[in-house]
């Protein structure tokens, strides 16, 4: 609005009225309606202030915000529904979009009939395409309509959840969902919030975040309780000697979280199934505690990035514990998978670990951002993280009835993310989800039994759920070239890894809508190219 105008948009009988007024002033007759609205202010006179302030408005009034939003929604639908059509990865240049827009923003407000216009002019050309089928890169990000709509009312409320108070059912919705998806799971009633429990969970950004906070938690415990039996010990003395560490196969998030924390974060070499096991970790651990460092956390990761491998907790776990250091398990991916019971023996050794962390917005139709977080003792992360200004407080905070979901997380603010959980998970149903997830593992053992199927090609890892990992017999050189030709035909599109020492190419179910045909498709994509490859080699 202007900040001379508190009336509504004008409807089109007023700007019919006053076009003529305009027109004298030297505006075109065919100018449009919000653009007559915005340039008219800036000829009136003081007679026509009245006139004026009729017809002036920024932005969309709710008539208008019903119109355009059922619009929106047209186009969204539309767009998932034809996603295929499209080349999956753009064909643009770095800085490709800055010649297509102004240098500024507009003194003036666009019609939102340029702003839609501009959505395939200046948008569409640079977007990859994460949803569509033709799209097997990296790891899945959900999509539904469901969370869509949830997202939508998410925005609406507005609501800054850092506590209780600032939106009571924003926390308590929260609390109840990750109890929910904690039920999904099979979770250990340590894990879950309850009425009463010590533990509980907490919706983060990102995986990154929920490695990062279980760190510092991890650390802020250790801390006190080496200075509770040696109170001369200075903070920075115990910190300087503390190690922490994580399988070789582990997220590049869990290193950056050790730069972050200010600590040694170590990689344990990992076995031929790319898998950390307990023997290998003691005897780490031995020559470190000889060396007068002390281990208090280690990141298991169950579905590793490369290769979706699961490093063996049953006998990581127990080491841990023995050891006092926290155990913080990073599932980002195939956490969701254990929705399924089939599934559920890759989580045995829960049990032992202190944090538990995966990504719905990754397998489980809940749009990003929505990281899954629990914790056997809430006391430990509140212990690393708790503030408490004034502005902050409220009545309840020292009742032992509210959560207070600051004190769980880096950032203060937080949105209204349980809200996608809420939806997802009703209009779903558990069913729903199992067979979804079951469903990408059935596309990818198809795809895996095609490759077996061809004696040019090779499985590279154990294919466990959506992820097949795989490459041309011959020289990384070759695997490379394949790779290259792939993506620059922009029919698909995947990402490498390297896996002892080879490069090897990623294939993984990502898409909400992918089926049977389109992996057929992409298989023969892949082969033909290989076959171009091969033609061309020296005899």
């Amino acid at each position: 609005m202007s900040q001379h105008c508190l009336h509504p948009l004008p409807r089109l009988p007023q700007l019919q009225a006053v076009l003529p007024l305009a027109v004298s002033r030297g505006l075109s007759a065919d100018i449009s309606g919000s653009a007559l609205c915005a340039r008219y202010c800036c000829l009136r006179t003081d007679e026509e202030q009245d006139c004026v302030c009729a017809m002036t408005t920024y932005g969309m009034d709710a008539a208008e915000f019903r119109r355009r939003g059922k619009e929106m929604v047209d186009y969204v639908a539309d767009y998932l529904e034809n996603i295929e059509q499209r080349e999956v990865y753009p064909d643009v240049q770095p800085g490709y979009l800055r010649s297509l827009i102004p240098n500024e923003a507009p003194e003036e407000p666009d019609t939102y009939e340029d702003v839609v216009r501009d959505i395939e002019r200046v948008i569409m050309p640079g977007v990859t395409h994460w949803h569509s089928p033709y799209f097997y890169a990296y790891f899945p990000t959900a999509s539904s309509y469901p969370a869509m709509l949830a997202d939508m009312l998410s925005g609406a409320i507005g609501c800054i959840g850092f506590s209780w108070a600032a939106s009571p059912a924003c926390t308590e919705l929260e609390t109840v969902m990750l109890d929910w998806l904690g039920k999904m799971l099979n979770l250990p009633e340590d894990f879950l919030a309850g009425t009463s429990g010590q533990g509980g969970g907490v919706i983060q950004g990102t995986a990154s975040e929920a490695t990062l906070v279980a760190l510092l938690a991890a650390r802020s415990r250790i801390v006190r309780q080496i200075q509770a039996k040696n109170p001369e010990r200075e903070e920075l003395d115990i910190i300087s000697k503390l190690v922490a560490y994580s399988s070789d196969q582990a997220h590049s998030s869990v290193e950056r979280a050790g730069l972050i924390a200010g600590v040694r974060m170590k990689k344990v070499p990992t076995d031929k199934k790319f898998a950390v096991r307990g023997e290998t970790f003691n005897t780490i651990l031995k020559e470190d505690k000889e060396a007068g460092l002390i281990p208090f956390y280690f990141c298991a990761t169950l579905g590793t990035t490369p290769s979706c491998a699961f490093d063996c907790i049953t006998e990581l776990g127990p080491i841990c514990n023995a050891e006092n250091m926290w155990m913080h398990i990073d599932a980002a991916y195939a956490g969701s998978a254990f929705i399924c019971p089939e599934f559920r023996p890759l989580l045995n050794g829960i049990e032992f670990a202190d944090s538990f962390n995966f990504n719905p917005h990754k397998w489980l139709l809940v749009n990003f951002d929505c990281s899954a977080m629990w914790v056997k003792k809430r006391v430990d992360i509140i212990g690393a993280f708790k503030m408490d200004p004034l502005y902050l407080k409220h009545d309840y905070q020292e009742s032992g009835l509210v959560t207070d979901y600051r004190h769980w997380q880096i950032p203060l603010g937080r949105r209204f993310r349980s809200l996608k959980m809420w939806f997802v998970f009703r209009l779903y149903g558990l069913k729903g989800l199992q067979a979804y997830i079951r469903k990408h593992v059935e596309l990818a053992k198809d795809f895996e039994r095609r490759i077996r199927e061809d004696q040019r090609f090779e499985i590279s890892a154990d294919v466990v759920l959506g992820l097949v990992c795989f490459r041309m017999k011959g020289s990384d050189e070759m695997n490379e070239t394949l790779l290259k030709r792939i993506n620059a035909a922009r029919k698909i599109h995947l990402v490498p890894c390297q896996l002892a020492g080879s490069f090897v190419l990623r294939f993984a179910v990502c898409a909400r809508t992918t089926e049977s045909r389109h992996v057929q498709e992409a298989w023969s994509h892949i082969s033909e190219i290989a076959s171009e490859i091969l033609q061309h080699l020296p005899n």
